[in-house]
């Protein structure tokens, strides 16, 4: 598979080209000098404007011709015509390949996020179901990122919801373990699951290895479409505990075909025919577009995914689909089968390009008649249903935008709103969090949470722990961003507190050269009721909204978002510390050898307990680390 680096350098040939003229000249004369220099060579090229932003990047088979054609007038649509007109000096990549290209372009896209590209905003993995082989009685569980982890994995399924939902009615069906090797090991008796009839209880050994074996094989040539098979045996092995009067097990049966029933059930679209395959339809509206992506394996629907790209301003359908494919594949493992709405420009580039990402032939179709035409309409109704509300969507959080702008006098309705909150118990695990809102709604990949290094500060401090994180994140910003251009600055800071915290939080900018930035604290009003909230501004004025006003109602929204997110941050890291094993604090106890002890002794407890010659007894343990072992716990406790 071919791999690009951030810059591209192993596809440049010859090094990058950066081609300027007079800061005053733009437009097709800047563009013709430029072609001067260019050879007939596949690459990429960037058009930027007289303060050197990139405005656009694009790919081509053959460089000379492509740029060329941007000298002419004539000929281009409003988005072209605007970025020749813009254009102030170019920047060309070569390639060996236009395959080669068009990786490197959309690796550009994504880096440089260019005005008048399409660009893929929301580009986060997909879960799976995980059939783990690590441990003789597999587990299986949802799983999302790297496949490290030694198994049979299957997917990708749209969210998180879809993949929790079918594991519980797998559960039912196939009776497999979920709970994690540590909680199986020190089992001594069944756990719930098993009262409830979602577990055959393996830790219990009340299953043997061999039919337990059977189970798995059943559940993966289910998850793998061979689901009339399953039905068939269940079906029997119904009629048999029947007919041999046993009724209860013939109940049993019968609920966990009842269960696999529901999981066919859910699926809204029908993919007769269709075994594995990526459904990608795509729903223009002006300057907006949603694509909808289905995913389709084992020859059942495994959930879908509403995608809205920024167009660049104008862009047609095939591409908004071509940019889409380019970048969303860039990180995923493509189906075999990509069924499209609308054609491409480049389909059979795509196609090459998905296929070396793929390690075998990805096939690209746009269907006209037949079975798999219905996918295509289903697929481009769900698109045009979803951009229209979020059109609606996004009217309404404008108006909200002007209205607190206006509450609020600043300059314009703000479109990055950060909102900071901490969370703490009793001065313990103290954590910041900041949520980020804006005309898209909540941006969650912008979110960030702060663990509070400052030792030397009192345990649940508030102002301690706020000045903290704004000095964290302000001193990066101005680091990293010290001209505001890259879109990383907030039109507005929230603090979630009164007259103190925005004191506090004013000092902090105000040090950092920031003190100009829109500042205001929320702060509960009379009695604390929602509804009354106030609003502190710098210089000690005070100001407060109707209790009926639908904006105070947005603010209370993402101060309550700041505030979930705080907490469950805060949460996962009293859990991670209360689950910590003391072992992993123990000098030459790694991964391996904790595991090891634990399955030697059952419980860290039991190590803390065992004596010298019974940890030196243990696979991988040495006489020094035994040594070790039992000194820490008896130095230390």
């Amino acid at each position: 598979m071919m791999k690009i680096p951030e810059d591209g350098a192993n596809l440049t040939k010859p090094a990058d080209q950066f081609l300027s003229i007079e800061e005053t000249q733009r437009g097709p004369e800047v563009i013709k000098k430029c072609v001067e220099a260019l050879d007939h060579s596949p690459g990429v090229y960037r058009m930027l404007n007289t303060k050197g932003e990139v405005l656009y990047v694009g790919k081509a088979r053959n460089l000379k011709n492509r740029v060329r054609a941007y000298t002419k007038v004539e000929g281009h649509n409003a988005r072209i015509a605007h970025v020749i007109d813009q254009t102030a000096s170019m920047m060309f990549l070569t390639t060996e390949t236009e395959t080669e290209a068009l990786l490197l372009e959309q690796n550009l896209i994504k880096q440089l996020k260019p005005r008048y590209n399409v660009l893929l905003r929301d580009d986060k993995s997909f879960p799976s179901i995980l059939v783990s082989k690590a441990h003789q009685f597999p587990q299986i569980k949802r799983h999302r990122g790297r496949k490290s982890e030694e198994g049979s994995y299957f997917g990708p399924f749209a969210s998180a919801a879809v993949v929790r939902r079918t594991l519980k009615q797998l559960q039912r069906v196939f009776l497999l373990r979920s709970c994690s090797d540590t909680v199986f090991q020190n089992r001594s008796r069944p756990c719930l699951l098993y009262q409830i009839r979602r577990c055959c209880a393996p830790c219990v050994d009340l299953v043997s290895e061999a039919d337990y074996a059977m189970l798995v094989a059943d559940a993966e040539s289910f998850l793998a479409g061979k689901s009339t098979v399953i039905q068939k045996q269940l079906a029997d092995d119904m009629k048999k505990a029947a007919d041999q009067m046993e009724f209860e097990r013939a109940a049993a049966i019968r609920d966990r075909i009842k269960a696999l029933t529901q999981i066919q059930s859910v699926q809204n679209v029908n993919p007769q025919g269709v075994k594995e395959a990526d459904v990608v339809a795509v729903h223009c509206l002006g300057e907006n577009a949603c694509v909808q992506v289905f995913f389709i394996r084992a020859n059942q629907n495994w959930g879908n995914h509403a995608y809205f790209p920024r167009t660049g301003t104008w862009a047609d359908e095939s591409e908004v689909l071509e940019a889409f494919l380019g970048q969303f594949y860039s990180n995923k493992t493509p189906a075999p089968h990509i069924i499209l709405s609308h054609n491409l420009y480049s389909p059979e580039l795509m196609e090459n390009l998905l296929s070396e990402h793929r390690g075998t032939r990805v096939k690209i179709t746009v269907p006209r008649r037949g079975k798999k035409v219905a996918l295509v309409v289903s697929a481009m109704r769900n698109a045009k249903e979803a951009l229209a509300m979020r059109l609606s969507e996004t009217r309404t959080q404008a108006k909200l935008l002007r209205g607190l702008g206006e509450f609020l006098a600043l300059d314009s309705p703000p479109q990055r709103i950060e909102v900071y909150d901490n969370s703490h118990i009793q001065g313990k695990h103290q954590v910041g969090a900041m949520i980020v809102a804006g005309p898209d709604g909540f941006l969650k990949s912008s979110y960030r949470k702060f663990n509070i290094r400052d030792s030397s500060m009192t345990a649940g401090d508030d102002y301690a722990m706020m000045k903290e994180v704004l000095h964290r994140r302000f001193a990066r910003l101005v680091k990293s961003d010290p001209d505001r251009e890259g879109g990383e600055w907030p039109d507005l800071v929230l603090i979630d507190g009164g007259t103190g915290h925005v004191s506090t939080a004013l000092k902090v900018l105000t040090d950092l050269g920031a003190e100009d930035l829109p500042l205001a604290g929320i702060a509960k009003g009379r009695d604390r009721n929602a509804g009354l909230e106030e609003f502190h501004l710098p210089g000690g004025q005070i100001k407060a909204l109707q209790p009926q006003d639908s904006v105070l109602y947005f603010v209370q929204r993402i101060r309550d978002e700041a505030h979930r997110f705080a907490i469950g941050a805060h949460r996962r890291q009293r859990s991670k510390s209360i689950s910590a094993s003391p072992l992993s604090q123990i000098p030459g106890v790694g991964a391996q050898r904790k595991s090891a002890l634990m399955s030697h002794f059952g419980s860290s407890k039991a190590v803390r307990d065992a004596g010298l010659e019974d940890l030196k007894a243990v696979d991988g343990i040495s006489d020094a680390l035994a040594e070790t072992i039992y000194r820490f716990f008896r130095d230390t406790h």
